[in-house]
């Protein structure tokens, strides 16, 4: 069986923080589990497929569209005040800090950057939230293509390829804390609504123990400090009624963006 953080391993040393927390937690539970790489470009729905999933972080989207859905492992509680001690988060609208937007409404008639048609927090929770703004005209110049990962959207809008992303705000939060070089000069424009975080999943129901091993994660002294370096304050269990609501959304946004121009040039990944 295997475990895998990919969705939140920002980094190289963000990585071996998420290894050494996951195998810290396999020996509580007395598993033996691998902590294996799927590094991108490896499409990170191949890993999700795999059937020796262990507790591997899937995208809330996905899981709650799959049929049938992989087992709920536990959740991950980001340790920022914003999210209540609740395990949410949201996307974060960055532009560059130079471009002087202030508000999301200024990057209109700009190019905004996706990472993937499947993700929720990198493409349908902006399609969610920008549905208030949507009218007969385009909201942006154009959607590119596909960035794929949150890094990938950071890097569009660096390198002035896109005014504006949606990013992971988890995801965001672990960069600014392990890598301030790659988040320097931006500035985040909005966040969206928080929702249901991606959780940890496996092929088959956990073993208790697993999932004890996880949530009790917190007073074990070995792991405290990786959850401290993760930023995250505990796991908590995970429902499947969590991420319905992510379903539900994503179809209101696909069938309101379907009657409204989000953008005059749409990258053919993009296509609604």
């Amino acid at each position: 069986m295997i475990a895998n953080a990919r969705m939140y391993a920002v980094t190289a040393a963000v990585a071996q923080l998420w290894r050494r927390l996951l195998e810290g937690i396999a020996a509580r539970a007395g598993e033996a589990i691998d902590i294996v790489e799927h590094a991108p470009p490896a499409p990170i729905a191949a890993l999700w497929s795999r059937r020796d999933l262990a507790a591997v972080l899937m995208c809330g989207l996905p899981y709650s569209r799959a049929t049938p859905p992989p087992a709920l492992v536990a959740a991950p509680v980001p340790a920022a005040p914003e999210y209540g001690g609740q395990p949410h988060y949201c996307s974060a609208f960055v532009a560059r800090a130079e471009s002087g937007y202030q508000r999301l409404e200024d990057s209109f008639g700009g190019r905004i950057a996706f990472t993937t048609p499947d993700s929720q927090s990198g493409f349908a929770a902006a399609l969610y939230h920008l549905m208030p703004a949507g009218g007969t005209t385009p909201l942006y110049r154009e959607i590119i293509a596909p960035t794929v990962t949150p890094l990938g959207a950071l890097a569009a809008v660096r390198e002035a390829r896109a005014e504006v992303a949606p990013i992971d705000g988890f995801a965001l939060d672990l960069l600014r804390r392990h890598a301030p070089e790659l988040t320097a000069g931006l500035r985040v424009l909005a966040r969206s609504e928080p929702t249901a975080i991606p959780p940890f999943i496996a092929s088959a129901p956990p073993t208790p123990a697993l999932r004890s091993a996880f949530l009790d994660a917190p007073d074990d002294p070995a792991l405290r400090p990786l959850l401290d370096a993760l930023l995250l304050q505990r796991f908590v269990p995970a429902r499947p009624a969590d991420y319905a609501p992510l379903r539900q959304r994503f179809a209101t946004a696909l069938g309101f963006w379907r009657r409204h121009p989000l953008a005059a040039v749409t990258h053919p990944s993009f296509a609604l």
